[in-house]
Protein backbone atom coordinates (compact mmCIF):
# COMPACT_ATOMS: atom_id res chain seq x y z
CA UNK A 1 0.00 0.00 0.00
CA UNK A 2 1.32 3.48 -0.63
CA UNK A 3 -0.23 6.11 0.73
CA UNK A 4 -0.38 10.01 -0.36
CA UNK A 5 0.20 13.14 2.34
CA UNK A 6 -0.27 16.54 1.92
CA UNK A 7 2.81 18.33 2.40
CA UNK A 8 3.06 21.38 4.62
CA UNK A 9 5.39 23.48 2.34
CA UNK A 10 3.57 22.39 -1.18
CA UNK A 11 0.43 23.63 0.84
CA UNK A 12 2.31 27.33 1.90
CA UNK A 13 3.68 27.36 -1.78
CA UNK A 14 0.17 26.82 -3.14
CA UNK A 15 -1.04 29.80 -0.78
CA UNK A 16 1.86 31.98 -1.47
CA UNK A 17 0.97 31.62 -5.03
CA UNK A 18 -2.70 32.41 -5.17
CA UNK A 19 -1.84 35.64 -2.70
CA UNK A 20 0.45 36.98 -5.42
CA UNK A 21 -1.67 35.80 -8.22
CA UNK A 22 -4.72 37.46 -6.71
CA UNK A 23 -2.82 40.64 -5.06
CA UNK A 24 -1.67 41.55 -8.80
CA UNK A 25 -5.30 40.99 -10.31
CA UNK A 26 -6.84 43.10 -7.44
CA UNK A 27 -4.57 45.32 -7.87
CA UNK A 28 -4.76 45.50 -11.89
CA UNK A 29 -8.43 45.73 -11.64
CA UNK A 30 -8.51 48.91 -9.41
CA UNK A 31 -6.20 50.93 -11.85
CA UNK A 32 -8.21 50.02 -14.70
CA UNK A 33 -11.31 51.43 -12.46
CA UNK A 34 -9.30 54.37 -11.27
CA UNK A 35 -8.91 53.81 -8.11
CA UNK A 36 -6.50 56.09 -6.61
CA UNK A 37 -5.52 53.47 -4.09
CA UNK A 38 -4.58 50.42 -5.92
CA UNK A 39 -2.21 49.26 -2.83
CA UNK A 40 -5.81 48.21 -1.06
CA UNK A 41 -6.01 45.27 -3.59
CA UNK A 42 -3.03 43.14 -2.67
CA UNK A 43 -3.18 44.02 0.47
CA UNK A 44 -6.48 42.51 0.76
CA UNK A 45 -5.71 39.51 -1.38
CA UNK A 46 -2.82 38.82 0.98
CA UNK A 47 -5.17 39.12 3.99
CA UNK A 48 -7.83 36.62 2.17
CA UNK A 49 -5.50 33.88 1.31
CA UNK A 50 -3.58 34.19 4.51
CA UNK A 51 -6.80 33.63 6.55
CA UNK A 52 -7.95 31.46 4.09
CA UNK A 53 -4.68 29.43 4.56
CA UNK A 54 -4.89 29.31 8.46
CA UNK A 55 -8.30 28.10 8.65
CA UNK A 56 -8.18 25.38 5.90
CA UNK A 57 -4.80 24.07 7.08
CA UNK A 58 -6.14 21.40 9.43
CA UNK A 59 -8.64 20.16 7.32
CA UNK A 60 -6.32 20.39 3.99
CA UNK A 61 -3.56 18.05 5.87
CA UNK A 62 -5.28 15.76 7.31
CA UNK A 63 -7.11 14.71 3.91
CA UNK A 64 -4.79 11.08 3.12
CA UNK A 65 -5.09 8.77 0.07
CA UNK A 66 -4.21 5.34 0.30
CA UNK A 67 -3.02 3.46 -2.80
CA UNK A 68 -3.74 -0.33 -2.97
CA UNK A 69 -3.26 -3.09 -5.68
CA UNK A 70 -7.17 -2.73 -6.65
CA UNK A 71 -8.41 1.03 -5.02
CA UNK A 72 -7.51 4.58 -4.40
CA UNK A 73 -8.96 5.96 -1.15
CA UNK A 74 -9.72 9.17 -0.01
CA UNK A 75 -10.79 11.73 2.56
CA UNK A 76 -14.85 11.40 2.87
CA UNK A 77 -14.87 7.89 1.97
CA UNK A 78 -13.66 8.24 -1.62
CA UNK A 79 -12.89 4.72 -3.15
CA UNK A 80 -12.26 4.11 -6.65
CA UNK A 81 -11.16 0.82 -8.74
CA UNK A 82 -8.37 1.20 -9.74
CA UNK A 83 -9.33 -0.26 -13.57
CA UNK A 84 -11.76 2.57 -13.60
CA UNK A 85 -8.79 5.25 -13.45
CA UNK A 86 -8.55 6.58 -16.73
CA UNK A 87 -5.71 9.60 -16.05
CA UNK A 88 -3.91 10.46 -13.50
CA UNK A 89 -2.16 13.57 -13.93
CA UNK A 90 -0.21 15.98 -12.20
CA UNK A 91 -1.81 19.67 -11.89
CA UNK A 92 -0.17 22.69 -10.40
CA UNK A 93 0.51 21.10 -6.68
CA UNK A 94 -2.19 18.31 -7.04
CA UNK A 95 -2.92 15.19 -8.91
CA UNK A 96 -6.26 15.02 -10.68
CA UNK A 97 -7.91 11.76 -11.23
CA UNK A 98 -10.06 11.23 -13.81
CA UNK A 99 -12.17 7.91 -13.63
CA UNK A 100 -14.44 6.27 -16.90
CA UNK A 101 -17.43 7.76 -15.75
CA UNK A 102 -16.11 11.13 -16.23
CA UNK A 103 -15.63 11.97 -12.46
CA UNK A 104 -12.91 13.93 -10.88
CA UNK A 105 -11.28 14.08 -8.06
CA UNK A 106 -7.96 15.92 -6.74
CA UNK A 107 -4.91 15.07 -4.58
CA UNK A 108 -4.08 17.98 -3.14
CA UNK A 109 -0.66 19.89 -2.05
CA UNK A 110 1.95 16.81 -2.88
CA UNK A 111 5.60 17.48 -2.64
CA UNK A 112 5.92 15.91 -6.03
CA UNK A 113 2.50 15.61 -7.88
CA UNK A 114 4.24 13.70 -11.13
CA UNK A 115 5.60 10.72 -8.86
CA UNK A 116 2.50 10.53 -7.68
CA UNK A 117 0.62 10.83 -11.06
CA UNK A 118 2.96 7.79 -11.88
CA UNK A 119 2.77 5.39 -9.30
CA UNK A 120 -1.07 6.00 -9.52
CA UNK A 121 -0.90 4.93 -13.58
CA UNK A 122 1.46 2.39 -13.28
CA UNK A 123 1.38 -0.91 -10.99
CA UNK A 124 -0.94 -3.84 -10.79
CA UNK A 125 -4.59 -3.39 -11.73
CA UNK A 126 -5.94 -6.75 -10.39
Amino acid sequence: MMEFRPDPAAYLRAHVIMALVGGIAAGLVLVALGNSDPWVGPVAALLAIGIRAAYVRSEAMGEVWHLTGTHLTGPGGRSIPRDQIVQARPFLGAVQIVTRSGDKHLIRYLPDPAAAARAIQSGPRT
